[in-house]
């Protein structure tokens, strides 16, 4: 089942269609929900790029979407405050001062920069460091999962500074308007939507570049690229840069519709979920990330409620599926070889056909005859 270029476009048309009419269809809790999925969703196009695209596995994009999620909301927690006056969580743990790191976040100039700015130096250096000493695979996925590990950690052990465990929440207002009307709901549902399709729109067009051919060569190759005079090292950087920019608007995002940023969104689990998103949905696909993601965070939120035990079996289940049958995610699904032609059912049982049917046709290995026993003398 592919979908032919007419049909493409009046698909995508309908879906954008129906977002835009979903603050008039749906409730202000399915459309706040819709919202932060759609958030998240930027962190799935950024692992498309990174991981799909660059064959580059990070497992610790949830440092990224914690340093825009606590840097707009250190924001927030200081836009309510009074000249002197100190976040909560800070008097309770005996600060008499306000850290000057903090006192710059009074200006959202400071922190919407900082949402884009600090993941960039971060991950830039960070992927130059590991990429030009030609680290990849899965030590790079390790390495990656224990920096999230480390920085939820951080997080938690400073209490006086970020909030520890429970994280940074009770936000009243952004640059004037109070976030518990609904009209700012709506207008920053508006604001999600236009980022999410400028994002994926900006990524079709770069992949479509030489930039993205470059890339999937890398992933292909890096030892033949540079046989063809192109260094590697660049373009991985630049996508590791560009996917830890998506994750942290992402998270910044997030933390506007749901109201908290924490550590139990930061570490190695969420980050793990992350990757799962993308699996499902196509981690060759812009459209099947965001979809993927729109599914996963949508059954989670209907089976955590009425089953909360059953919620990881749940994930389980669906990487399982993506891994065995759906190698493309859903969007494979809508190419010509998808795993579903007539008389084929999913790419795991093609190919233990296949090596049946290589075996059926191979040759018959010779048996060895017995070596001759050697003629007994006869008596004379």
């Amino acid at each position: 089942m592919s979908v032919s270029p007419v049909l493409k476009p009046a698909a995508i048309g309908i879906v954008l269609l129906l977002a835009v009419a979903a603050p008039w269809v749906l409730s202000s809790y399915d459309l706040n929900l819709l919202a932060r999925f759609l958030a998240l969703s930027l962190t799935g196009m950024g692992l498309v790029l990174l991981w799909g695209e660059g064959g580059v596995l990070s497992l610790g994009q949830g440092v990224f979407f914690g340093v825009g999620g606590y840097a707009i909301a250190m924001h927030l927690k200081l836009a309510g405050l009074g000249e002197g006056e100190m976040p909560d969580f800070m008097t309770w743990s005996g600060v008499e001062a306000l850290p000057w790191w903090w006192a710059l976040f009074r200006s959202p100039v400071v922190a919407i920069a900082a949402v884009f700015v600090l993941p960039a130096i971060i991950a830039a250096i960070f992927a130059w460091a590991i990429f030009r000493r030609r680290i990849g695979g899965v030590y790079f996925a390790l390495i990656t999962q224990a920096l999230a590990l480390a920085f939820a950690t951080l997080l938690i052990s400073s209490q006086d500074k970020t909030g520890g465990f429970n994280g940074l929440t009770d936000y009243q207002s952004l640059l004037g308007f109070d976030l518990n009307l609904p009209s700012t709901a709506v207008a920053l549902y508006f604001v999600t939507l236009v980022l999410v399709v400028l994002a994926a729109a900006g990524l079709k067009w770069l992949l479509g570049r030489p930039f993205g051919k470059l890339l999937r060569a890398s992933r292909e190759g890096s030892n033949r690229l540079r046989f063809l005079g192109h260094d590697p090292v660049p373009y991985k950087v630049a996508a590791f840069t560009l996917a830890a920019i998506l994750t942290s608007i992402s998270g910044a995002l997030f933390t506007l519709h749901a109201g908290v940023i924490s550590p139990a969104l930061v570490g190695v689990v969420p980050s793990i979920e992350m990757v799962i998103w993308v699996a499902l949905g196509g981690r060759d696909s812009v459209l099947g990330a965001i979809a993927g993601t729109l599914l996963v965070n949508f059954a989670k939120d209907k089976i955590s409620t009425a089953l909360p035990e059953l919620w990881l079996y749940g994930l389980g289940a669906m990487f399982i599926v993506a891994v065995t049958i759906l190698p493309k995610g859903l969007a494979g699904l809508f190419t010509p070889d998808h795993p579903f032609k007539p008389g084929r059912a999913g790419d795991m049982f093609n190919r233990w056909r296949k090596a049946r049917a290589a075996e059926q046709a191979a040759p018959a290995p010779l048996v060895a005859e017995p070596a001759a026993r050697p003629l007994e003398e006869t008596p004379a």
